[in-house]
């Protein structure tokens, strides 16, 4: 990484965001949003607002880990209830899943920021967010949210960077997707299956695993870990646990992807032109 381009991209931030009059920032207490909310705290201080939606689709513990940062930091925090379930688009997920969900989030957003008397809104998409199929990203844009770390070309890892660099404990935390991400395009999204996946995966965090996935795949878990982490498997106390702890949430079969933890693997399901 040169370390001089990463700081003209961050200079370049500072400069939009000292731009700006006042801002929300769409807040999941992820790195990427994480950094962005407290790059424009420090710029605007009060006038920085963060506003997090919760609902099934996010697990808890981000939740508490997106309010905890907020209160340490003294920055104005709003939680919204979302209810993405009571939308026939987002339940039926097809590929486009992620588009109405951003929408109906965009929304709600729009209402705060009129309601808070704030100009602009901002979510945290990055330069490398570009690669992959988001069309999250393509509705935000519709609705006019502002994206400063991919307009001053900000990569991942120089956001981690940067972030380190900063103190921010959130530096090397993996990036999580909403637990909808877990279930293959095509395959009906219900409480039960959101429910299996979140608790599925909280089972791999309280074993320390670091990078994961657990996918449903109706009766069956697919789980993804780092290739390094693999090993642990070997472990039969460990594997037994794990096995038995899926099996009571409803999976009747649990599997170890050989070709380990990988963001997005169900995009390949996609035929894009």
């Amino acid at each position: 990484m040169d370390a001089q381009t990463r700081d003209k991209k961050r200079e370049r931030l500072n400069e939009k965001l000292s731009s700006l009059d006042s801002l929300l920032v769409a807040f999941s207490g992820g790195v990427d949003s994480t950094f962005l909310l407290f790059s424009a705290h420090q710029i605007l201080g009060k006038k920085v607002l963060a506003v997090t939606a919760r609902s099934m689709i996010h697990p808890d513990r981000e939740i508490a880990e997106a309010v905890d940062f907020t209160k340490e930091y003294g920055i104005r925090h709003i939680i919204f209830d979302s209810d993405e379930l009571s939308m026939p688009e987002f339940v039926s997920n097809t590929p486009d899943r992620c588009y109405y969900c951003k929408r109906a989030i965009c929304l709600k957003l729009q209402e705060i920021a009129l309601d808070q008397r704030i100009e602009t809104i901002a979510h945290g998409a990055n330069w490398d967010d570009q690669g992959d199929y988001r069309p999250g990203m393509r509705a935000a844009e519709e609705m006019g949210l502002v994206s400063p770390l991919a307009e001053s070309g900000l990569t991942k890892d120089e956001i981690r960077s940067l972030s380190r660099s900063m103190g921010l404990k959130v530096w090397d935390k993996p990036s999580m997707a909403c637990l909808a991400s877990r279930i293959p395009y095509g395959n009906i999204i219900t409480k039960r299956n959101l429910k299996m996946v979140g608790e599925a995966e909280k089972i791999l965090a309280d074993h320390q695993f670091k990078y994961f996935r657990v996918r449903h795949h109706d009766h069956i878990a697919r789980i993804e870990v780092q290739s390094d982490e693999m090993i642990r498997f070997n472990n039969s106390d460990l594997k037994r646990d794990i096995i038995t702890k899926l099996k009571g949430l409803g999976f009747l079969y649990v599997t170890l992807d050989l070709e380990g933890y990988v963001t997005g693997s169900l995009n390949r399901a996609l035929k894009i032109d």
